[in-house]
C-alpha cells in the first residue's frame, strides 16, 4: 500500500506480532512502543531487534519524557527529575545531561525516535495533563530548556519530536477524552505559545508533534492536527521547520472521536501531518481500513497525490538519518536528591511533626502517564496508606502526612485535606503534582512525583528538614 510509510501504529505483546512483521517487510513505517510492551531491557532490545530484521529502516518510536511520563521505568519510576523541576532548577547544563541521558538508554534499547520534549508552557493550573511536564509558565525559559534537552538529545542519536504543537498548556481539558479549546489570538501564541516551539526547530528537532486542539482565531473548523493554515503555515512557513510533523495519537477522543480513525488519518495528512501516530493496540484489520481510506482519498483527489508522497519523503528520509544498531549500555543516571530539593517550594512556617501517618491520595492518573507507574513514596520504599476517591480517611493519633498530585482540582481530594487537617493539627501536605496559585493544598510543592523526585522528599522527610 502506498500509504503504509507514514504510519506508526501500536500492538498488543511483547513479541512482535506475525502480522506487524509482514507488514514491516512491506515497508510500514515503523511501530510506537508503550509500557504494556516492555518488561526488561534483554526483552527490548530483542524486540526492537525484530523490528529492524524485518525493516532496517523502521523508526522505533516512544515517550520517554524524562520524569512522570516513561515507558522505560514504568515498573519503578522514571529516575529522572521531570521538565518542572529541571525548569525551577534553570540548571541548562543539567537538562541538558537529562536529555543526553534519555537519548542513551533509548539508542541502547534500540529505540530511535523519542516523543519528547514536552515544550509546552503550562499557562493554566488547572491544566489535566500538561503540568509537571512542562519546563514552567515562563515562555523564555520554557524556551531555554526546551533547546537545551534537544540539543543534547538530538546529538545522542536519537531523534526527538517536541510536542504539542502549536501548544497545549493553556487548555482545561485533556485531548485523550476531548477537543480542547484554545481561543487565543495569533500574536499572544506568538508571545508565549510558539516561543519554545521556535527554539526548538533552532536547536535540531528533526520532529514536531501537532496537537488535538481546537484555536478557532487560527482555524475555526480544524484542530492543529488537521489544519494546514497551523502546520503549513504556522510551523512550516512562519518558523521554518522543515521536518517530519507527527499526528499525536490518532485514537486519541480530539482526532477521533465523531469521524473514526480512518477519516483522521486522511485529514491529518491533508493538513500537513507526515508521519501518523495511530494508538496503542492497533491490529492488522485496523491498519488495512486506515490504508484503504487514504488509498481511496488519493484515488478520488480528496487526498492530493503530492501530499502524500511528500509525507513518505519526508518520513524516509528521517528514517535514513537515524541509527541502524543500538548502543552500548549507559551508566545509570543519578541526580543528587539535595539538589532535586532545591527545586520544591515549601511554605513558610511548615514544620514535619515528630511522627506522622503516611497517607497516599491515589487519583486516577491521565493516559500520558499511564495508570500503573510508581509515583511517590511508593516508589522510594515507603509505605502509605493508600486512599482512593469514596473511603474514609483512615483514624489516626497522630498528624497526617497526606501526599497527592494536582490536589486542588478534585473536590473529594480537597475534602480529604481538609478532613486531615480539621482532624489533626500539624498535618502536613504535599503536592507532588502542580498547584495551585494560592497553594491552598500544598504546604511542600515538589513539581513532580517521578522516582527520583520522590527521593529527594523522602531525604527532606528522613531529615526532618520541613
Amino acid at each position: 500500500m502506498i500509504s503504509s510509510p507514514v504510519l506508526l501504529p501500536g500492538f498488543v505483546g511483547t513479541e512482535l506480532p506475525g502480522w506487524l512483521a509482514a507488514r514491516l517487510r512491506d515497508g510500514l513505517g515503523g511501530v510506537c512502543l508503550f509500557a504494556e510492551n516492555i518488561v526488561s531491557p534483554e526483552q527490548l532490545r530483542a524486540l526492537t531487534a525484530a523490528i529492524r530484521e524485518a525493516n532496517p529502516r523502521a523508526l522505533i518510536a516512544i515517550d520517554e519524557e524524562g520524569g512522570d511520563v516513561s515507558r522505560l521505568h514504568a515498573a519503578t519510576g522514571s529516575p529522572f527529575p521531570g521538565n518542572a523541576v529541571l525548569g525551577r532548577l534553570d540548571d541548562l547544563e543539567l537538562t541538558a545531561s537529562v536529555g543526553a541521558a534519555v537519548a542513551a538508554e533509548l539508542l541502547a534499547a534500540g529505540v530511535n525516535l523519542n516523543f519528547a520534549p514536552d515544550a509546552d508552557i503550562n499557562s493554566n493550573p488547572d491544566n489535566p495533563v500538561i503540568g509537571v511536564r512542562s519546563f514552567g509558565t515562563d515562555p523564555e525559559l520554557v524556551a531555554r530548556h526546551t533547546a537545551a534537552w534537544v540539543a543534547a538529545h538530538e546529538a545522542g542519536g536519537v531523534a526527538v519530536s517536541a510536542k504539542h504543537f502549536p501548544g497545549h498548556g493553556d487548555t482545561a481539558s485533556d485531548s485523550h477524552h476531548a477537543l480542547p479549546v484554545v481561543d487565543l489570538p495569533l500574536e499572544t501564541l506568538r508571545e508565549r505559545e510558539l516561543v519554545p516551539f521556535r527554539a526548538a526547530v533552532a536547536a535540531g528537532a528533526r520532529t514536531v508533534m501537532s496537537s488535538h486542539i481546537l484555536l478557532p482565531q487560527l482555524d475555526a473548523d480544524a484542530p492543529a492536527t488537521f489544519s494546514s493554515r497551523i502546520l503549513e503555515g504556522l510551523l512550516r512557513e512562519e518558523l521554518g521547520f522543515d521536518g517530519v510533523v507527527v499526528s499525536d495519537a490518532l485514537d486519541m477522543v480530539g482526532a477521533s472521536g465523531e469521524i473514526g480513525i480512518p477519516a483522521a488519518a486522511v485529514r491529518a495528512l491533508a493538513g500537513g501531518c507526515d508521519l501518523l501516530c495511530i494508538g496503542t493496540r492497533n491490529t492488522d484489520a485496523q491498519l488495512g481500513e486506515i490504508e484503504a481510506a487514504i488509498d481511496a482519498a488519493v484515488a478520488s483527489g480528496a487526498l492530493a497525490a503530492d501530499r502524500l508522497a511528500d509525507a513518505v519523503a519526508r518520513v524516509a528520509a528521517l528514517a535514513e538519518s537515524l541509527p541502524t544498531a543500538p548502543g552500548p549500555a549507559p551508566e545509570p543516571f543519578t541526580t543528587d536528591p539535595g539538589r532535586v530539593a532545591t527545586a520544591f517550594e515549601v511554605a513558610e512556617g511548615v514544620r514535619l511533626p515528630a511522627a506522622t501517618r503516611l497517607v497516599s491520595i491515589e487519583t486516577t492518573a491521565n493516559m500520558a502517564v499511564g495508570p500503573d507507574v510508581p509515583w511517590g513514596p511508593a516508589s522510594v520504599g515507603m509505605t502509605p496508606d493508600p486512599l482512593r476517591e469514596g473511603e474514609p480517611l483512615p483514624a489516626s493519633d497522630l498528624p497526617y502526612l497526606v501526599v497527592g498530585k494536582d490536589n486542588h482540582r478534585r473536590a473529594w481530594t480537597r475534602a480529604v485535606i481538609d478532613e486531615a487537617r480539621a482532624a489533626q493539627p500539624g498535618t502536613v501536605v504535599v503536592d507532588m503534582g502542580w498547584p495551585s496559585p494560592d497553594r491552598a493544598y500544598a504546604d511542600v510543592a515538589t513539581f513532580g512525583a517521578s522516582r527520583s523526585v520522590a527521593a529527594a522528599l523522602r531525604e527532606l522527610l528522613d531529615g526532618g528538614v520541613l
